[in-house]
């Protein structure tokens, strides 16, 4: 396990209002036309992936996917 922020793509079913981005530390908050919302940002190691995903949880909204991207 490593401790580099990593760029994430994270894909939810249904979308979020513009307010929730500030809840989501900086990440990018965008809705897409297929009814999903795409979190995408830096995060700063997996203990912060861990902490973001268990927020997810909390929203209620199923979650799609995580993916790593490159920076």
């Amino acid at each position: 396990m490593s401790d580099v922020p990593g760029r994430y793509a994270i894909r939810l079913q249904g979308h979020l209002g513009a307010r929730w981005e500030a809840w989501f530390d900086g990440l990018t908050l965008t809705n897409e036309a297929d009814g999903t919302t795409l979190l995408e940002g830096e995060v700063v190691d997996q203990s912060a992936l861990h902490g973001l995903l268990q927020k997810l949880r909390d929203t209620g909204l199923h979650l799609i996917s995580v993916t790593q991207v490159d920076s």
